[in-house]
């Protein structure tokens, strides 16, 4: 793979460290302290129903026939002209009927798996309640597991082969963040606290482990986090504010309605005002990294430049970087809901009702307030790595290195070429060249 080439960023200075110590270490002490406090306890496992067994299988014989007029077939019995119909033979590899053969209906529906032979698919066993010892089977979905496993493998190989160490770091923060999210952030509002506030600490958790173990523990990456903390709690603060003005309730979502019927402790206005903030989150440190990396670089390639200069150039790199990834926010959004927004359009209703109907009103709140603690983050991450990248310097804005001197003009160097030599003869004005055609003597 060969050597990383990326250059680690500028040593701050001992002063610029320890206050970046003094502020960061308190900050995350209390994100741990919060985290503790919100810790979901033994919280009482939801009844289930009996689970209906499933086996794996392989296709080995499919066989489609006509399907019978609708008006012949039985109620109850999927069929009729919806088709297709038939039988699959499948050996079954798991249960007690492993090693045979059986027989299973065509499956038919919206959303049936279309089987072929050679698939491995999933059996779901069917008992007849009326006498348990009669039994039949039915294709549930085909088998995903291999082909996902690939699938990450090769995900995992891409980052590695790039990335390089960098990139194993990103799998472990990869890793860190699904850690955070399954052990805390969702046992915690499932277990009934509130969502925003666990949505804000379990972020903060997140974003102090993914960017120091991603990108080091240097200044640059300190400001960075700095910058997606104070941008997450003014997202928070923004998203109360916006759905408290359009009444939202977090019902706008068939998900949201029907996880109100298995758990009715959950808050979904604080779930939605969660979501926003989670969701923000991996755009967030992608800008505050790539600003404090910028400044750090502008004043590593010009020393010269004053805490003003840094700012107003990086903020320029910010600009065009926000104008891309606000885009970036709503189509993200608008891929994640297409089936409804496809719905929505076939609505015969006005196109203002349709936009502040509680669905979309939902959306458009989730898209603006995301953007707007984007924006945020740009001028809040820039103006902190100026202060931190220019605080070395030997006065409050002055540099200490030489200043930046701009290449010379075309024309002037060719002019300079051209001029007469010291110690010429008269009149002579020549290409510059000595007694024996030499340039020597001018270079």
């Amino acid at each position: 793979m060969g050597a990383d080439h990326t250059r680690a960023a500028p040593s701050a200075p001992p002063r610029v460290r320890r206050i970046l110590v003094a502020t960061v270490v308190p900050l995350f002490v209390l994100t741990v302290l919060a985290a503790l406090a919100l810790w979901p306890g033994d919280t009482p496992a939801p009844e289930r129903a009996a689970d209906v067994p499933r086996y794996h299988g392989t296709v080995t014989r499919v066989v489609t026939v006509p399907c019978p007029p609708a008006a012949e077939v039985p109620e109850g019995v999927p069929g009729g002209s919806a088709g297709p119909c038939g039988t699959v033979g499948v050996a079954v590899e798991q249960g007690p009927d492993a090693g045979r053969q059986v027989e299973t209906p065509i499956p038919a529906g919206p959303g049936a798996p279309r089987v072929e032979v050679g698939d491995r698919i999933i059996l779901v066993e069917l008992v007849d309640p009326a006498d348990p010892t009669t039994k039949s089977y039915n294709i549930a979905e085909h088998q995903r597991g291999r082909p996902l496993v690939w699938l990450a493998a090769l995900f995992a190989v891409a980052i590695v082969a790039f990335g390089r160490w960098r990139g194993l770091a990103a799998l472990g923060g990869l890793a860190a963040s699904f850690a955070i999210l399954l052990g805390f952030v969702l046992p915690g509002i499932g277990g009934g606290q509130p969502p925003l506030l666990v949505a804000i600490v379990g972020s903060a958790l997140i974003m102090f482990v993914v960017l120091y173990l991603t990108h080091g523990i240097t200044a640059q990456t300190s400001v960075a986090v700095l910058g997606t903390l104070g941008s997450l709690v003014l997202t928070g603060v923004l998203g109360t504010l916006a759905t408290a003005a359009t009444h939202l309730t977090g019902f706008g979502s068939e998900d949201a309605t029907t996880l109100s019927m298995f758990q009715r402790d959950v808050d979904l206005h604080g779930l939605l005002l969660a979501g926003i903030v989670i969701g923000s989150l991996g755009v967030l440190d992608d800008v505050t990294v790539t600003q404090a990396a910028t400044v750090t670089e502008l004043a590593h390639a010009n020393p010269g430049l004053s805490r003003l200069q840094l700012y107003r150039a990086a903020t320029r790199v910010g600009r065009a970087h926000i104008a891309s990834t606000v885009n970036t926010i709503v189509l993200a959004y608008a891929g994640a809901s297409l089936p409804l927004l496809l719905l929505l359009v076939a609505d015969s209703r006005a196109v203002s009702e349709i936009l502040t109907s509680e669905f979309m009103a939902q959306e458009i709140v989730r898209s603006a307030v995301a953007t707007i603690g984007l924006i945020a983050a740009v001028p809040l991450t820039t103006g902190l790595a100026a202060v931190v990248t220019t605080a070395g310097r030997g006065g409050a804005d002055g540099p200490t290195a030489p200043a930046y001197r701009p290449p010379a003009e075309p024309d002037a160097a060719l002019a300079a070429l051209s001029a007469p030599r010291t110690g010429a003869a008269p009149g002579a004005t020549g290409g510059g060249t000595g007694p024996h055609g030499s340039t020597e003597a001018v270079w």
